[in-house]
Order: structure tokens, then C-alpha cells, then sequence
């Protein structure tokens, strides 16, 4: 008698597997839902409210873990994890859609989410130009207009989808760059470049985004999250274009002065959650969120926040991160930074972020056509 043969399934996309097993297909993709799991959390529920949703969950096989004190009643409010199969999930959705305490919405919004295509086709490369005297990774060496037109034109070449310019270095401890000395260095590339691809416009300016909105950029890429200029926002709906938000832990002059956080991750994510709803509560649609790697963050958070890029697809928008040659990776010198940098985006595209923001553009090419051949999408 033969023993049995057994491995764990750790494929992205499980309907190759169910495929190649021979199920039935005009049912294949129903049967997927049940093979993928999710852990969510949900925040502030009522007592009443937790009971329901946990009681719901059993009923369909899924469970809800709450705070030990939900079914005394002796606390008002717990957040709680609701985890099953998207099956399972699914079925819970549909019942909290009959239930009282608002969790019909609660229930469409669950719903919504599970049946939302939140896998990244393709990742897109935004190859940074630095047109300031203080660049952490280049020193200036792109100040020079001629050198950041043949610049740009190599990035372009290399394969980058999106060009981010700056004009104001925010690397930690740097200071403010007045707009007026901003838009002298950013207009003239802009008139260069704005017939050949998207550009980006890496600054914190309302007056800046104003300007180079009207002389052809396409985004804006605000480090500060709408916090540094007021009346960003405002330009941004003006124009309807769209906006990176980035999260920031203060202001470059003081962002690494002893960060802190209780959950690094929690305070991220709720933090962008709200800046992406007042956005939209000014007509703001094209949004993409950025964690803001070395924004007000120690090595180690960074690190979390590459390991767990993939909860912040949770917000249901684009997702960008720039690890590109940061001091966090603990190298000197650009030619290895590229090197590290390229290995820890690898694990970012397989996260499914949508955009990377890089200096090396090529090598990141050759990376993600590499990565074409062994990832299912």
C-alpha cells in the first residue's frame, strides 16, 4: 500500500489549480471563493452590533473574533476580526444586509469589497527626476536643465510610464523651497516633456500644483498628504486631476526625530483613510495612496510596511510606494542601493502595489518583465 501524497497549494490564482485537477468550469470561478481566505477588520462596533456579526459568521462556517467582554455587555464598543473563506464572507454580507444597527450597510460595503478585482494587472514604473541642488540619491546632478532634459528623455527610453518631478528636496531635515524658485526650475522641463509622457508633480505648493497643472502636468504628488498647503485640495478639484497622497509623520525639518507609533500600520492606514474621504468629499475621484516610506519612520516600520504593503488595497485605490535608494536600506553608494532597491520592489510587485517609484528606471524594467514570466495575475 502506497502513502499518500499530499502538498500545500501556495499559487496567487487557484483557478489554474482547480483547472488542471479537471473541475467543471462554468462553475470554476464560484468554487475559487471558496479556497481564498480573508482575515477583516472592522472598527467601533456597538456590543450589539459585534454579537451579530459574530453570530452570523458561525452560521455560515466563518468566524469573528471580539473583544471577551461583547457578550456581558460590558463595554460599548469593540472592533473586531471577521475571517472565512470569500465564500463564507459573502454569505455573511448578504445576511447583515437584513439586519438592524446600520449593518445593512455595513453588509453592501463588505459585499462591495469582496467582489472588487483588487488584483494588479501590471505595475508602473514612475521614474523620479530631481531638479534641485540637494537630492539625497544625486546630489544635484540634474539641477542643470540641459542634464534634466537628457535625463528624462533616458528615462522615457528605459521604459518609465510616469515622469515625478521635483523641484523642492524633502529628504529628512531639509527645508522649504519657495514656490516662485520652484515653478523657474519646474516650468521649462514641463514645456519639454509634456508631449511625451504623464508627468508628475512632486511638491506641497498649492501655487506650485496651480502652475504646472496649467502648463501641462498631469498628477500631483503631495508628500505631505494635503496637509502642508491648505488650499492644495481645493486646486486639486479645481483642476480634477489626479493626486498621490502620501502620508507623512511631520515635516521634513522634524519627521525623524524619534517617530513613533502604537501600530505603525493601523495609524498609517486610518490616517490615509480619512485624508482619501475628505478628498472625495471635494469631488476628488483619481486618487493613489503612498504609505510614505521614510516619512516620519524608522527602519523598522519601514520594513513592515513593505511586508504588509498589501492591506492598504484594502482603501480600494491605487497603491504607490518609494523605496528607491532611501537610507533605510543601510547602503552608501547608488549602484548598490539600485541593486537592494530592485529586490525588496520585487516583493512589492508580488504585494500587487500598482506604481513604484524609482531612480533606476531601467533595471526596474528588466525587472518587471522578469517577474511577467513567473507571476499569474
Amino acid at each position: 500500500m502506497h502513502d499518500f501524497i499530499f502538498r500545500e497549494i501556495k499559487d496567487t490564482n487557484i483557478l489554474t489549480e482547480i483547472e488542471k485537477i479537471g473541475f467543471d468550469k462554468s462553475y470554476i470561478h464560484r468554487a475559487a471563493e471558496k479556497f481564498g481566505y480573508k482575515n477583516i477588520k472592522i472598527y467601533n462596533l456597538t456590543s450589539a452590533q459585534s454579537n451579530i456579526i459574530k453570530q452570523t459568521a458561525i452560521s455560515v462556517g466563518a468566524d469573528c473574533a471580539t473583544h471577551k467582554d461583547v457578550i456581558t455587555g460590558k463595554i460599548d464598543s469593540s472592533d473586531c476580526i471577521l475571517g472565512g473563506s470569500i465564500s463564507e464572507l459573502k454569505k455573511v454580507a448578504e445576511k447583515l444586509k437584513f439586519q438592524p444597527f446600520n449593518l445593512k450597510k455595513l453588509g453592501e460595503e463588505i459585499f462591495e469589497y469582496l467582489s472588487s478585482n483588487t488584483l494588479t494587472k501590471h505595475t508602473f514604473i514612475v521614474g523620479i527626476l530631481n531638479i534641485t541642488d540637494n537630492s539625497f540619491s544625486d546630489g544635484g546632478m540634474y539641477n542643470d536643465f540641459e542634464n534634466a532634459k537628457k535625463h528624462l528623455d533616458e528615462m522615457i527610453a528605459d521604459g518609465a510610464d510616469i515622469i515625478d518631478i521635483g523641484a523642492e528636496s524633502t529628504k529628512p531635515y531639509s527645508s522649504p523651497v519657495d514656490a516662485e524658485e520652484q515653478l523657474k526650475k519646474l516650468l521649462p522641463i514641463i514645456d519639454f516633456a509634456k508631449d511625451k509622457i504623464d508627468l508628475s508633480i512632486d511638491t506641497r505648493s498649492a501655487k506650485v500644483a496651480e502652475e504646472c497643472l496649467r502648463a501641462g502636468a498631469k498628477i500631483i504628488n503631495d508628500v505631505s498628504g494635503l496637509d502642508y498647503d491648505k488650499e492644495m485640495i481645493d486646486i486639486i478639484a479645481k483642476y480634477n486631476c489626479p493626486v498621490i497622497i502620501q502620508h507623512s509623520k511631520g515635516t521634513p525639518e522634524n519627521m525623524q526625530n524619534a517617530p513613533e507609533y502604537k501600530d505603525v500600520i493601523e495609524e498609517i492606514y486610518l490616517d490615509l483613510k480619512n485624508k482619501c474621504e475628505l478628498a472625495k468629499s471635494k469631488g476628488i475621484e483619481n486618487i493613489i495612496i503612498d504609505p510614505g516610506i521614510g516619512f516620519g519612520k524608522t527602519r523598522e516600520n519601514n520594513f513592515e510596511i513593505i511586508r504588509r504593503a498589501e492591506e492598504f488595497k484594502s482603501l480600494g485605490y491605487p497603491l504607490m510606494l518609494g523605496i528607491s535608494r532611501k537610507s533605510f536600506l543601510g547602503i552608501d553608494n547608488n549602484e548598490e542601493r539600485d541593486i537592494f532597491t530592485t529586490v525588496f520592489n520585487s516583493l512589492i510587485i508580488e504585494r500587487k502595489v500598482d506604481y513604484i517609484r524609482v531612480h533606476n528606471v531601467k533595471m526596474h524594467k528588466t525587472l518587471i518583465d522578469l517577474m511577467k514570466m513567473f507571476m499569474v495575475r
